[in-house]
C-alpha cells in the first residue's frame, strides 16, 4: 500500500515533473509514463482526484470492484480512498488519454467550496458508478478542465485560485446535472435495479430469520445490490421519488398491513416478526406512514 500525502510525491512516483502548484495539478493522462505491471499497485491519495479518461489494457480496482476505462467516463475519488492499478494483459499495448485534476483540500481553504464539496454525493459512489458522458457532456467537462489547465500553466497570481476554484465548482455542478440525466436515461439498468430491490426486500421480510436479523439497513441493501448506498438512494429518488430507506419502509408497511389484516397476531408479535426490537418504534413508523395506529388499521377491517 502506497500512501501519498502530497501531489508532488505522487507526481514523483508516476515519473511526472513536479506540479506547478503544490496543492493543485492538472495532468494530461497521455503524458504519464506507463509503469504498472500485472500485479496491482495499491494506493491511497490524501487529495481529491477528478478524471475524465480512457485507458485500454489497464485494470483499476476501486474498493472491491474492478473497472475498465474503455469508454469516456467522469469519475471522482475523495481523499483517503483506496484504489489499485495493473496491466490487464502484459503482452498488449497500453493506451490512455484524457485528463485528471488533483486538488489538495488545503487548496480550497477559506473558500465556499471547502464547505460544500463533500455535499456532492458522487464522492461516495463506487468507480463502476462513474458518469458515462455523452459527446456533448464530455466537451463541456473537457472545456472546464482546459480552462483550469490554462490557468494552472500560466504564471499563478492572486486571481488564479478563485478562478480555478470557480471552474472546479462549475464542473461539480455539471456532474450533478449529468448524473441526474444518467439516472433517467439508463432505463433498462435502472429497471433491473428496481426488480432486484423488490425481490431482495420481498425475500427478506418473508424470511424465517427476520426476527433475528432485524430490520434491513440501507447499507445492507446496497451491498446486496452491489451498489454504493448514496448512488442507490439517488437513483431510486430520481426514478421513483423515494430513496432506499423509503423503499424499505414501504415494503415493511405493506407486510405489516398484510399481517394485521389476515392474521390474529398481536401488534407486538407482528413488530418482532418484522425485525423491530421495540414495539413503540413499529407503531410510530406505521402511524407516520398510514396516519393510523396498527390497532386502528386492524379495526378498520372488522
Amino acid at each position: 500500500m502506497r500512501r501519498f500525502s502530497t501531489i508532488g510525491a505522487f507526481h514523483a512516483f508516476v515519473h511526472l515533473p513536479p506540479p506547478q502548484h503544490p496543492l493543485l495539478s492538472v495532468v494530461d493522462v497521455s503524458t504519464v509514463p506507463h509503469q504498472y505491471g500485472a500485479e496491482p499497485t495499491s494506493m491511497v491519495l490524501d487529495f481529491y482526484a477528478i478524471s475524465v479518461k480512457r485507458m485500454r489494457n489497464v485494470r483499476v480496482h476501486y474498493g472491491q470492484h474492478p473497472f475498465d476505462f474503455n469508454e469516456g467516463v467522469l469519475s471522482f475519488m475523495a481523499p483517503h480512498q483506496v484504489f489499485s492499478m495493473a496491466v490487464a494483459d502484459p503482452a498488449a499495448e497500453v493506451e490512455k488519454s484524457g485528463w485528471v485534476v488533483y486538488i489538495h483540500p488545503d487548496f480550497l481553504w477559506n473558500t465556499p467550496l471547502a464547505k460544500t464539496i463533500q455535499q456532492y454525493d458522487f464522492w461516495d459512489y463506487a468507480l463502476k458508478e462513474a458518469l458515462f458522458l455523452s459527446a456533448k457532456e464530455e466537451a463541456t467537462i473537457l472545456g472546464l478542465i482546459g480552462a483550469m489547465e490554462q490557468e494552472y500553466a500560466a504564471n499563478l497570481d492572486r486571481f488564479s485560485k478563485p478562478i480555478i476554484v470557480s471552474h472546479v465548482e462549475s464542473l461539480l455542478q455539471y456532474a450533478d446535472r449529468f448524473y441526474h440525466r444518467q439516472f433517467l436515461t439508463r432505463e433498462k439498468a435502472n429497471h433491473e435495479v428496481l426488480e432486484r430491490l423488490e425481490t431482495l426486500l420481498h425475500s427478506y421480510f418473508n424470511g424465517a430469520d427476520v426476527t433475528e436479523r432485524g430490520l434491513p439497513t440501507v447499507h445492507y441493501v446496497a451491498d446486496c445490490l452491489q451498489l454504493s448506498p448514496k448512488y442507490l438512494s439517488n437513483l431510486l429518488r430520481v426514478v421513483t421519488g423515494q430513496n432506499t430507506q423509503q423503499h424499505i419502509h414501504a415494503k415493511l408497511i405493506a407486510k405489516a398491513k398484510e399481517k394485521l389484516s389476515t392474521t390474529t397476531l398481536t401488534v407486538s408479535e407482528i413488530a418482532y416478526e418484522l425485525g423491530f426490537e421495540h414495539v413503540p418504534s413499529f407503531s410510530k413508523l406505521f402511524k407516520a406512514k398510514t396516519s393510523l395506529s396498527p390497532l386502528a388499521f386492524r379495526t378498520s377491517f372488522t
